[in-house]
């Protein structure tokens, strides 16, 4: 009897042993599921709305009214995004958005890089004084400029033209040299001296060096302008007057305040094109998110 207490004390122990020795181990894992659950319900809860955008879209206009909602369409009404593109030139207001992000991308890249290069490589009188001055423009609402800016292209004979989207890009925005003057601060000085010793003036320092170093922080410009370019619609709408220069979100505006057949706007139509129109985002943060994210990093290194 003595020996079989033994025996189940020593079980007992190993037991217990095994208990300590494996709960890290398993507080691990659980912390892992219960992790790999949230993120999986919140990328759900996320994905709803584009799910419904998705549905809509394809769903007759009838059931877009239905009580309780339906989620799966019926049928699909691939008709749609034909009625939808037919109904107003949604292909005119893709081009014209698209051009209107590309120059703006270009412009806010390289404005923003080479004034950011001036602020945190070269040394000028009163460069400090300026650089606080450019950051104490961004607490500026932009609402509270539009008028003196309209007035300016106005009497330039610029309005109902895109150069009022385009050319304020190319001053440099305040908020991209600040990222960027913080990414060439964590670059070493020692590369400009030793580029200055085999004969590189600034610009060359600037445009051969620097401008592939900040690849990363580049990506983050040029996507930002990306997203506030596609998705504007304030100041297209104060600028453009002209139907065949509208831009997608104005488009989708003006289709949403039209309204068709008897059960008013066509919001499966407009579902339709606001798909289309967020597709060219979501496919840019999903082949550049790794640039994004560390670019990101990176411009908040160093102050």
């Amino acid at each position: 009897m003595p020996t079989e207490t033994r025996m189940i004390q020593l079980r007992r122990r190993v037991a217990k042993s095994l208990l300590t020795t494996n709960w890290p181990r398993y507080r691990r894992a659980l912390g892992r599921i219960l992790l790999y659950t949230l993120i999986i319900a919140g990328a759900i809860i996320e994905l709803i709305p584009l799910y419904w955008m998705l549905a809509s879209s394809l769903k007759p206009i009838g059931e877009l009214y239905r009580i309780p909602p339906k989620w799966v369409p019926s049928r699909l009404e691939w008709i749609n995004y034909v009625k939808a593109f037919n109904y107003l030139p949604f292909g005119r207001f893709f081009l014209n958005t698209v051009v209107i992000v590309v120059f703006t991308m270009a412009g806010s890249v390289l404005s923003s890089s080479l004034v950011a290069f001036s602020f945190a490589r070269l040394r000028w009188p009163g460069c400090d004084r300026i650089f606080v001055l450019l950051l104490t423009s961004m607490m500026i609402p932009a609402a509270s400029t539009i008028i003196p800016e309209y007035i300016i292209f106005k009497h330039l004979n610029m309005v109902n033209t895109f150069y009022p989207l385009i050319l304020p890009t190319y001053l440099a925005p305040a908020f991209y040299v600040f990222m960027l003057r913080q990414f060439f601060l964590t670059i070493p000085r020692e590369m400009d001296d030793a580029a200055r010793i085999d004969g590189c003036s600034n610009f060359r320092i600037y445009w051969q060096i620097m401008m592939p170093l900040a690849k990363p922080a580049l990506g983050v410009v040029a996507i930002y302008q990306f997203r506030g370019a596609w998705n504007d619609f304030f100041r297209p709408i104060i600028y453009i007057h002209d139907k065949a220069k509208f831009t997608l979100s104005v488009g989708l505006d003006l289709m949403k305040s039209g309204g068709i057949g008897e059960a008013g706007e066509p919001w499966n139509q407009i579902m339709a094109v606001s798909l289309v129109a967020t597709l060219p985002m979501l496919l840019v943060f999903f082949f550049l998110q790794r640039m994004f994210i560390q670019g990101i990093v990176v411009t908040g290194v160093k102050g």
